[in-house]
This record gives C-alpha cells, structure tokens and sequence, in this order.
C-alpha cells in the first residue's frame, strides 16, 4: 500500500521499531508502512478496494476445512520481511501490512509470522499497483510465502479485472505464473475455494 517516496520520509531501526508499542508509529505519523527503513504513509483505500478485500476475506475463513490443518486469515497486521541489504541500520527494516493472508495456527510474531503464512493477497489501487505487481512481488518471494495473489481492478477502478496467481519457485525463491483469474478465483491451497468477481463486487 505504500504511495510515496520513501528518501522523503524518517527512517527507523529495527531495534527502534521492536522496543515500541504496538500502536506508537500510528499514533505519530498515522497508517504507515516501512520501506527499507523508511516510514511510509499510507493511503485510504476506496470502497471498492474495501469491499473486495472484506469478501474475499470472509470467503477464505469460510473455505477453512474444520476437520484442519488449523489456519487464521489476517487483516493489515504487521508483517515483518526479509530486512534490505544495507550496512546503515536504519535503512534495512521492511515491515509490510498485506491486504490478506493465510496462515498456520502456531505461536509467532511480528518478526516471525512470514514464516506461517500460505498464502498473501494484495488488492490493488491506483497508488499501490507498482508496488504490488513489483516491489512485494520480489519481497513475498524472497520470505518464501507459496502463494501470491494480486486482485486488479479494470479502469472504472470498482470492477475486478482479473486475480492473478503465483506459485513460489523454491529453488529460487521467485514467483512464476500458476493462473489468470478471469471470472471466479478458484483456489486449491491452502484452503480449497470457488467464488466468482460478482459475489466479491456484492455490496
């Protein structure tokens, strides 16, 4: 979701980031996320973009077999990711807020819930599609997370375009093409779902 530049903004340690409270960044410089180190500002996001992420949200905990593995879907909760390449240290944290994700029910936190997680969703906006399709495409892959799903909209920016899927190439750790999602996304791992882009578009 990230939508400026980030040598414009403060810059924060890890350390910095870990010894805060939860909320503390919120409260100083609103929704944020942290890009190399660099405290990013967030924008709100349309209704439309809202609406899809809360449907689709819904439908991935509903997908969820009861008879397990156990899996929780999340929400904009922090997600620690690979740090940057860099000798100063406040220019190495990257700490990011997926759309969705599903993940494994076991203990973690904010540093090591990218290790549980299955599956990340971004839906994109106007300001976040470079981002999504190339910055957290790279980022997603290099945490190792299976499965990425990038939700477009058409030009009117209130109708799904297409879902796409990518699956992790282990060896190494990049994303390649698995499906375009034209009508209905339909999913195998790590929940088993079919719903179409009419029931995501439902007010």
């Amino acid at each position: 979701m990230t939508v400026s530049n980030p040598d414009a903004h403060p810059r924060i340690a890890a350390e910095e980031f870990l010894a805060a409270e939860p909320d503390a960044f919120s409260t100083t410089f609103g929704d944020v996320e942290i890009v190399d180190g660099a405290v990013v500002r967030l924008m709100a996001q349309s209704e439309a973009h809202s609406r899809v992420v809360r449907r689709l949200g819904t439908a991935l905990e509903d997908a969820r077999d009861p008879a397990g593995p156990c899996l929780r879907v999340g929400s904009d909760v922090a997600v620690r990711f690979p740090d940057a390449d860099d000798r100063r240290a406040d220019h190495r944290l990257n700490v990011r807020y997926p759309d969705l994700f599903v993940r494994d029910c076991d203990p973690d936190d904010v540093n090591t819930v990218r290790d549980h997680i299955a599956l990340i969703v971004e839906v994109v906006s106007k300001a976040t599609v470079d981002a999504d399709t190339s910055d957290k495409h790279t980022l997603y892959a290099r945490a190792g997370i299976p499965v990425y799903l990038i939700v477009h909209f058409d030009k009117s920016w209130e109708t799904i375009d297409r879902i796409e899927e990518y699956r992790l190439e282990w060896s190494g750790l990049r994303y390649m093409p698995h499906k375009v999602h034209r009508t209905a996304l339909v999913l195998d791992t790590p929940v088993t779902l079919a719903i179409t882009f009419d029931a995501l578009h439902r007010p």
